[in-house]
C-alpha cells in the first residue's frame, strides 16, 4: 500500500473521530436550542413550537446592555492582562531569565484563588478607601485581569519558547538594534497568533463568570451570566434562549479572532 493511500485513510480516520467528537459536545446546545423553540418538553418529542422566548428576549433593552457590559469586561480586562504580561517577559526574555520562575509562581496563584475568595478579597480590601479603586466596575476589571491571568500568561510564554525569543534579540542585537525594538518589531509579531488563542480562552472565561460578577458588582453592573440567573426562576424556556444567545456570540467572538489571526498569517506567508 502507498505511503499516500495510508495517509489518506489516516487523515478520513480522523476526520470521522473529530467530527464524532464535535457531535458529542454540540449535543447539549442542541437540546438547549430544541428547548427554547418549544413551550413544553414533557414526552419524547417537544411540543408547540415558538419564537416567543426570542422575541421577548431581543426586545428586553436588559438583556443587551448585559451583552454589552459582558463584552466591555473582556476586552478591557484582556487588553491590561496582555500589556502586563508582555512587559513582564520582555524582562524575562531580553534582561534576566532568572525572573523566569518568579513569574510563573506569581501567575500561577490565581489558579489557587476561587472566585468567592477573589470577589470577598476585593470587596474587602478596596470597598470604603475612596479611590477610584473603590469604583464596583474598576474592582470587576481588575478581578477578571487576575482571573485570566494564568491562561494568558501560559498562552504567551508558549508562543516565546517556540520562536525561541531569546534568540531572536540577541540576533537582531547583532545587527545594531536594541533589545526593546527587537522585542517589540521582532518577537511581538511572531507571537500575534498565540495572543489571540489565549484571549480567546479568557474570553470565553470570563463570559462564563458568575462569582465574581455577582459579588463585586451584582445589579450595578449586572453581566450576561447574571442577567441569566434573574430570569431563571422566570422562565425555563427564556433562560434557554439566552443561553442559546450566549452560545452564539461567544462563537461569533470566536470566529471574528480566528478570521484575524488567519489573515494575519496569510500576510506572514506573503
Amino acid at each position: 500500500m502507498s505511503k499516500q493511500a495510508v495517509a489518506g485513510k489516516t487523515s478520513l480516520g480522523a476526520k470521522i473521530f473529530l467530527g464524532l467528537v464535535a457531535l458529542y459536545l454540540l449535543v447539549p446546545f442542541v437540546v438547549t436550542l430544541i428547548y427554547s423553540l418549544f413551550v413544553e418538553w414533557t414526552d419524547i418529542l417537544p411540543s408547540g413550537f415558538t419564537l416567543r422566548n426570542y422575541v421577548e428576549l431581543f426586545s428586553n433593552t436588559t438583556f443587551w446592555m448585559s451583552i454589552g457590559r459582558t463584552l466591555v469586561l473582556c476586552i478591557v480586562s484582556v487588553l491590561i492582562t496582555i500589556a502586563l504580561i508582555l512587559t513582564a517577559m520582555y524582562v524575562v526574555v531580553a534582561v534576566n531569565r532568572k525572573f523566569s520562575g518568579i513569574m510563573q509562581f506569581l501567575c500561577m496563584i490565581p489558579y489557587a484563588l476561587q472566585g468567592v475568595i477573589l470577589s470577598i478579597g476585593i470587596i474587602s480590601l478596596y470597598t470604603g478607601t475612596g479611590t477610584i479603586l473603590s469604583n464596583r466596575l474598576f474592582m470587576l476589571f481588575g478581578a477578571y485581569t487576575i482571573l485570566v491571568l494564568p491562561y494568558i500568561y501560559q498562552g504567551i510564554r508558549n508562543a516565546l519558547n517556540s520562536i525561541d525569543a531569546e534568540r531572536l534579540i540577541q540576533a537582531a542585537e547583532m545587527l545594531g538594534c536594541g533589545r526593546f525594538r527587537a522585542y517589540v518589531q521582532v518577537v511581538l509579531p511572531n507571537i500575534w497568533s498565540g495572543i489571540l488563542v489565549s484571549s480567546l480562552l479568557a474570553e470565553s472565561i470570563i463570559f462564563g463568570d458568575f462569582v465574581l460578577a455577582n459579588n463585586i458588582a451584582g445589579t450595578n453592573y449586572q453581566n450576561i451570566q447574571v442577567f441569566l440567573q434573574a430570569n431563571m426562576d422566570v422562565s425555563s424556556g427564556l433562560s434557554s434562549a439566552i443561553v442559546v444567545v450566549i452560545f452564539v456570540v461567544v462563537a461569533l467572538v470566536t470566529a471574528l479572532v480566528l478570521k484575524l489571526q488567519n489573515t494575519t498569517t496569510r500576510k506572514e506567508s506573503n
